[in-house]
């Protein structure tokens, strides 16, 4: 089998002391493609730096709704200037975050509609971060997409309902799972995984964060997919192999990614 991590922040410090191990990891169960989005500006160096160094790393720039502090408006003008020279596979990450308190609402907005804009001017995906705010972020893609939907996309560790979930199918939007899905208690998240078209899925670890549930509280990695891989195939009831290659060719098409 052949996988795609859609979703991977290998640039991240935590794999600074062993990153060539990990990449070798992901490589022996399969997963020869991944794309790691950036959180700020000031990270897109090393990661380009790293995508460049590493065969089957593919970099997405963008600015984390997170990480406010250390993002400046003229940071949207420093990022069309890298998608221009470097080519990335994606904008991202990008999008809204409801939870985490003491993030200016509207400082995350003026980003976020920032970073669609760019995506729509060089028709690029765009890698969407919607934690407590689905509603908002499809609210958001219908307006900067308009009627012509011009933008393309996924949302990443999707957690929302079937209802918001059809809706971003219809905007072009595919839905990122990953470790999240592996916990017995998210019930709304297996049961829309059961049964939802293959061809909106994509498989992702959003390592060194969220690890499955064979894993808990240590730091994640790519190699893990495979765990990702097989409770979406027990909860459909689905052969593991046929699940890969569609999500394979879903990340495949969506990225622009060559074949292995």
């Amino acid at each position: 089998m052949l996988l795609i991590d859609s979703h991977c922040h290998l640039d991240a410090p935590e794999f600074d002391g062993d990153r060539d191990a990990v990449v070798e990891r992901a490589r022996a169960a399969g997963v020869l493609h991944q794309v790691v989005p950036a959180v700020d500006a000031a990270g897109w160096p090393k990661l380009r730096d790293l995508c460049r160094a590493t065969p089957g790393l593919h970099p997405a720039y963008g600015l984390h709704p997170m990480y406010l502090d250390r993002h400046r408006p003229e940071h949207l003008d420093q990022l069309r200037a890298w998608i221009e020279r470097e080519h990335p596979v994606a904008v991202g990450e990008c999008g809204l975050d409801h939870f985490v308190d003491g993030l200016d609402p509207a400082a995350q907005q003026a980003y976020f509609e920032g970073q669609l804009r760019l995506a729509r001017e060089f028709d690029l995906p765009v890698i969407v971060h919607a934690r407590r705010a689905v509603d908002a972020v499809i609210a958001t893609l219908r307006r900067i997409g308009g009627p012509a939907q011009a933008l393309r996309g996924v949302v990443h560790s999707f957690s929302g309902s079937e209802e918001q979930a059809q809706q971003l199918w219809k905007l072009g939007f595919l839905l990122g799972l990953g470790g999240p899905v592996t916990y017995a208690r998210a019930n709304r998240l297996r049961r829309l995984v059961a049964t939802m078209p293959l061809e909106y899925l994509l498989l992702e670890t959003d390592a060194p964060d969220q690890p499955d549930a064979g894993i808990r509280g240590e730091r994640n990695e790519p190699a893990r997919l495979v765990a990702v891989l097989e409770t979406i195939a027990r909860l459909r009831d689905g052969d593991p192999g046929e699940i890969a290659d569609a999500t394979t060719a879903n990340a495949r098409r969506l990225f622009a990614l060559p074949s292995p």
